[in-house]
């Protein structure tokens, strides 16, 4: 039952790294369009791609939350109470995020919307780089099972700094390859060119920042490192396989292929982290068993996931699919 729970809950982190991680990593796109001229294209295929879902895909993020919450509370404690810096400073980066973009449009003045697309823009990747760093400490064993962790060097260390750049580099590569495809639906062959040649240099950087982690995961967790390269090591081969695959593909104009392979690659590595994380929840020294909660409770998380998968995927899927389609605009 615990294990069901565990997995339930590591779909939604899944799902809101995919889903989440490109509406993310378009805010990067946008940050580094360029000027107002240079960039009113790119930015406005953003805004016109993210206007009909970026609220959505928070949904994911509060299942995560109320999972972990209600399944594992010691654990949400322990998180919550040593990891509060980078958590809140997530908050308020997706508070002023959603500010930004709404603003951005509603106000007249060039200089007031140039203030709001900042705010947006630099909210979009200071963000996931605190979520990444947030992964890094629970990954690394620096949450204590009683919580009150160090508040500082749980999320500054060097396992908490990769998983901020990779998290960062990642929305990067999977928003790049989403707005690729919507450049082909848009029939722009410029705005085409410029999201591919940016897809593959995030590409690019995230590979050099993974094989940058495999040493410093090697040194600063190394009951990490050990169970990545053992029992998480066929995930990150089909992950890295999909990866190159994809880059490979973008040349060839296979948009939903593409955006398979992507989605794919990034679904694997988080697979592999939670892999390499099981039996335990916090370092070593929490494991799913210990932090669960009673069954009763179980049962009722279970009855809501699976409400959840009959009324609330399916709309899910309906709005990226319309979005996709370019039938909402």
């Amino acid at each position: 039952m615990n294990d069901v729970i565990a997995v339930i809950l590591f779909i939604g982190v899944i799902a809101y790294a995919l889903f989440g991680g490109a509406d993310f990593g378009a805010g990067f796109w946008d940050l580094t369009a360029g000027g107002a001229e240079r960039g009113r294209k790119p930015r406005d295929l953003i805004d016109h791609s993210l206007g009909p879902v970026w609220e959505a895909n928070h949904t994911w993020l509060i299942f995560c939350l109320v999972m972990i919450w209600s399944g594992f509370p010691q654990a949400f404690a322990a998180i919550t109470t040593t990891l509060y810096i980078p958590l809140g400073l997530t908050v308020l980066g997706i508070v002023l995020r959603g500010s930004g973009f709404a603003f951005r449009k509603a106000l007249v003045r060039t200089s007031e919307q140039r203030v709001a697309g900042a705010v947006f823009a630099a909210s979009s990747v200071v963000t996931p780089f605190f979520l990444g760093a947030v992964a890094g400490g629970i990954a690394s064993g620096r949450v204590p099972t009683s919580g009150y962790g160090d508040a500082l060097s749980s999320w500054t260390n060097p396992t908490s700094m990769l998983g901020g750049i990779l998290a960062v580099s990642v929305c990067a590569y999977l928003a790049a390859v989403f707005l690729t495809g919507q450049s082909v639906r848009r029939g722009d062959t410029e705005l085409e060119q410029g999201f591919r040649r940016r897809a593959l240099a995030a590409g690019v950087a995230s590979g050099l920042v993974a094989l940058a982690g495999v040493f410093i995961l090697h040194d600063d967790s190394p009951r990490l490192f050990h169970q990545l390269s053992r029992v998480g090591l066929p995930l990150l081969i089909i992950s890295a396989v999909c990866g190159v695959a994809a880059l490979l593909l973008l040349r060839s104009g296979r948009p939903p292929l593409v955006r398979t392979l992507a989605a794919a690659a990034i679904a694997c590595v988080v697979a592999g982290w939670g892999v390499a994380q099981y039996p335990y929840l916090l370092g070593t020294h929490l494991t799913i068993d210990q932090a669960a909660s009673p069954s009763a409770t179980q049962w009722v998380l279970i009855a809501v996931s699976c409400v959840a998968a009959v009324l609330i995927a399916p709309s899910l899927l309906l709005l990226y699919t319309l979005s996709l389609r370019r039938k909402l605009e």
